[in-house]
């Protein structure tokens, strides 16, 4: 999203390896220590507090009530994930000859508005009545070779047995082998940004 002119960001990261990484990635960014648990930032001191295809790791009861304290009022809250447009044949094609070590429960639109579903803090003192779902589609530039690449890191094929791994990734490449829209060089694999919105009362 775009950011209004003097305004900051700060990135708050829990693992200190990806810390030290944002910052050497991103120097002008301020990178702090914590967790949407407990956000090293004073009360009613941010617009917006974004979560990328992070909000599911929350624990709810704890970090509704402290991102509603760092948020000004009137701010944001936003969950955004990635996913893989699955109303296009091939897509849904693709999820399932990965299975679900590989395109999970939240990533393409309907496992997504599934487990999803009541993730937002309720409405209450702190938060409006009413949370917003959006979806918005976009497309990304592939390969058969990028694909395949980026699958193999999800957690689910990440914690595989070798072989196992071995053997999804080749039904993988196999089934975009054979399918015309990926068998040869680059593609658009359709997508959409699944967006999840408080507002702070």
């Amino acid at each position: 999203p775009a950011v209004a002119p003097g305004a900051e960001v700060v990135a708050v990261e829990p693992d200190p390896a990806m810390l030290a990484e944002l910052r050497r990635g991103l120097p002008a960014v301020r990178a702090l220590a914590g967790s949407a648990e407990s956000i090293p930032l004073p009360d009613g001191s941010v617009d917006a507090v974004l979560a990328g295809n992070a909000l599911h790791w929350f624990d709810p009861a704890v970090a509704g009530p402290e991102i509603a304290r760092v948020l000004a009022p009137g701010g944001v809250l936003a969950g955004l994930w990635n996913l893989l447009d699955d109303d296009v044949a091939w897509v849904a094609g693709l999820a399932d000859v990965s299975g679900s070590a590989a395109v999970g429960p939240r990533d393409t639109p309907t496992a997504w508005r599934r487990a999803t579903a009541g993730l937002l803090p309720p409405a209450g003192e702190a938060w409006s009545a009413r949370a917003e779902r959006a979806e918005f589609p976009h497309g990304q530039r592939r390969t058969a070779d990028s694909l395949v690449a980026t699958l193999a890191t999800r957690a689910g094929m990440l914690v595989m047995p070798e072989a196992e791994r071995a053997a999804t990734t080749g039904r993988i490449r196999a089934y975009l082998a054979d399918r015309p829209e990926t068998a040869q060089g680059e593609f658009t694999l359709p997508m959409r940004t699944g967006v999840l919105r408080a507002r702070r009362t």
